[in-house]
């Protein structure tokens, strides 16, 4: 579902009202979280989706490290997993193993461990987890994390879901889609890791709703704005060429039609008129399995970089917040 459609279908549902769920329906985030003591609090979230590559290992392993991304977006650290599947009744059962094989080692690679799960019949494909991780109840990442004058990081490339839409429609190089794969297979635990040890108060993850979406989200909870410098972002090999051919997934016009009729409506979303149509869109394009965008006071800012290469991980400055609640691309 498109962001305005899922916030319409959930408006009568925000009523958490516990004093232990810490994050719920009540404000947007990446994962439900609960306090089970004053040390512990429970990170709980699920996610699946359809097939994006032909290997099923691949398929696997990357839908389980999507699913695990909103664990460290909250800052949390991966516990267990069960599969979430549907598959066709003729669906062959060696292509289930490799799937399930593909999730359950990317699950191990991340600290943690496959504990069951629930399959159904289904006429497409489907697999994904619902993930329980841990987190200090003191030190959660929020999407209202954005103070004025930090700085803005993220920790992977753009550009996963045009690849993908075009490898779906036989226009992309294996080389390019090599890039797309490796960087969806890589976790999020060293950017979880290098943010707490940062003292940083907020982060998300870019999945679905795309760059612009995840930050607008943050923007929104924070009452802070950010200011992303479109020639900092970083992109997979190909995508920006992808992309001016047109290899748009249905995501990327949602996103950007229900952006622009609420920021954009508002004046609080501003993108340079000089920059292309084509980088423009990946701004608004899904992407699956992507990097945690995530401020860091200036202080600590030139540690970043530093604490990412120590992991032998990537990563880049986009941007600075700012004091008034919009979105400037420039």
């Amino acid at each position: 579902m498109g962001p305005g459609e899922l916030r319409d279908v959930l408006t009568d549902l925000k009523r958490d009202g516990h004093p232990d769920l810490l994050v719920g329906l009540s404000r947007s985030d990446d994962a439900a979280v609960y306090r089970i003591s004053d040390e512990v609090a429970i990170v709980e979230t699920v996610d699946f989706f359809p097939p994006i590559v032909d290997d099923p290992y691949t398929y696997g392993a990357i839908a389980a490290a999507n699913a695990m991304s909103d664990v460290y977006a909250m800052g949390g650290q991966v516990l267990f997993a069960l599969n979430v599947a549907g598959f066709p009744r003729d669906f062959p059962k060696e292509v289930i193993i490799q799937i399930f094989s593909g999730g359950a080692e990317k699950v191990v690679e991340a600290g943690g461990v496959v504990a069951g799960g629930h399959t159904v019949v289904d006429n497409e494909p489907k697999y994904g987890l619902c993930v329980t991780g841990r987190v200090p109840p003191g030190r959660i990442f929020i999407k209202g994390g954005l103070r004025p004058g930090d700085r803005l990081f993220l920790s992977k490339p753009l550009g996963t879901g045009v690849i993908a839409t075009a490898a779906k429609e036989d226009a992309c190089g294996p080389e390019v889609l090599a890039g797309a794969v490796r960087s969806m297979l890589r976790l999020n635990r060293a950017g979880a890791e290098v943010a707490q040890e940062l003292d940083v108060h907020g982060a998300t993850d870019i999945t679905g709703f795309g760059l612009l979406g995840h930050a607008a989200e943050m923007v929104e909870a924070s009452g802070a704005g950010l200011l992303i410098h479109a020639s900092k972002l970083p992109l997979l090999e190909g995508a920006l060429a992808l992309a001016e051919k047109g290899h748009w997934s249905g995501g990327m016009k949602r996103n950007r039609r229900h952006l622009e009729s609420t920021l954009g409506a508002k004046g609080q979303l501003l993108i340079d008129t000089a920059l292309s149509s084509a980088l423009v869109n990946l701004l608004f394009e899904s992407e699956t399995s992507g990097g945690l965008l995530f401020p860091v006071a200036p202080e600590r800012a030139d540690q970043v970089i530093e604490s990412f290469g120590k992991r032998g991980e990537p990563c880049w400055e986009i941007g600075e917040v700012s004091a008034e609640p919009t979105i400037r691309v420039a």
